[in-house]
């Protein structure tokens, strides 16, 4: 896909919103767009983090295992939501598994890519961590509230 066709594709994300468009054509060269089958992993806890998906259509599980207790669905992730943040921070690891739910059409960011163009451009740099950010400060606080539901319920 040519990079302005993708840049327009991500100009609809709402996590793109108000980029401005020179910032949407570099983080276009590091998009593709992807699908995974219902069951099909897009990253499993300690792979590398390699990958950020926009989702298109479908929903992912994000999943962790608990000895003891098997797998537990941390959160379900919908159209337009963000999947995977580690590709920003070493040691580039993931965190948890991601599962696709149902059929999954996505548009994958290269993480290795992406670093390099926020290293390069120090102003696209802060818009995608301030961005990333807001991701993964939103999960910790579903991580958080789930502790204190699994806690509230001890005798």
């Amino acid at each position: 896909m040519a990079i302005d066709t993708m840049a327009a594709v991500l100009a609809e994300q709402p996590f793109f919103k108000d980029v401005e468009p020179r910032h949407l054509r570099a983080v276009a060269g590091c998009a593709a767009n992807v699908r995974f089958d219902p069951g099909e992993f897009l990253f499993r806890d300690g792979d590398p983090a390699d990958k950020a998906y926009l989702l298109t259509q479908g929903q992912v599980f994000l999943e962790l295992s608990v000895p003891g207790k098997g797998t537990v669905i941390v959160d379900t992730l919908g159209k337009s939501a963000v999947v995977g943040w580690s590709w920003l921070f070493p040691p580039y690891r993931a965190h948890l598994d991601a599962r696709a739910a149902n059929d999954v059409r996505a548009v994958s960011l290269d993480g290795v890519c992406l670093r390099s163009k926020c290293d390069e451009d120090a102003v696209l740099g802060y818009e995608m961590m301030k961005r990333f950010a807001a991701v993964f400060v939103s999960r910790l606080e579903i991580t958080r509230l789930l502790f204190l539901d699994l806690y509230a319920r001890r005798p």
